[in-house]
């Protein structure tokens, strides 16, 4: 087979598709989870911590600038101005996204897993029937136990 049948044949083959289309689908779905987090959750949690905007959370490592106009508590004008700052704040968002979008993920994983079981298997089967050898030996049994000699 040559080589280009070869790749031919992996890249037409199920799985690769069905990758890809995961990856798409997982770009578009990473969008809905960081709305979700970003205009939903995160402002909840801001409330009920009495204001707390993660999104501002971080510590200033480097200088200011002279020439820097901007709010000196604005994680984006910092880094907009090139200041280095360790953005714990950010990081935690995307954790929290990260967290919602892995248990989505389980949850539709799990859902998938029990589509995909055989409802056979749920009910018990019917046993095969017995082979006519067998049913030849227990008659022969049965003969020999009712006639003692």
């Amino acid at each position: 087979m040559s080589m280009i049948q070869e790749f031919k044949d992996f890249a037409v083959k199920g799985n690769v598709m069905d990758l890809a289309v995961g990856v798409i689908i997982g770009g578009a779905f990473s969008s809905i989870v960081n709305s979700v987090v970003k205009d939903l959750i995160m402002p909840v949690i801001g409330v009920v911590t009495g204001g707390l905007d993660f999104s501002n959370m971080f510590v200033r490592l480097g200088h200011i600038p002279d020439t820097f106009k901007g709010n000196p508590d604005s994680y984006k004008d910092l880094q907009t101005a090139g200041v280095a700052v360790f953005g714990y704040g950010s990081f935690i968002t995307v954790l929290i996204n990260f967290i919602i979008l892995a248990f989505i993920i389980f949850l539709m994983v799990k859902f998938i897993n029990k589509l995909r079981q055989p409802e056979a298997a749920a009910a018990p089967a019917e046993p095969p029937p017995t082979p006519e050898d067998v049913l030849l030996l227990r008659e022969i049994r049965d003969s020999l136990k009712n006639n003692p000699r």
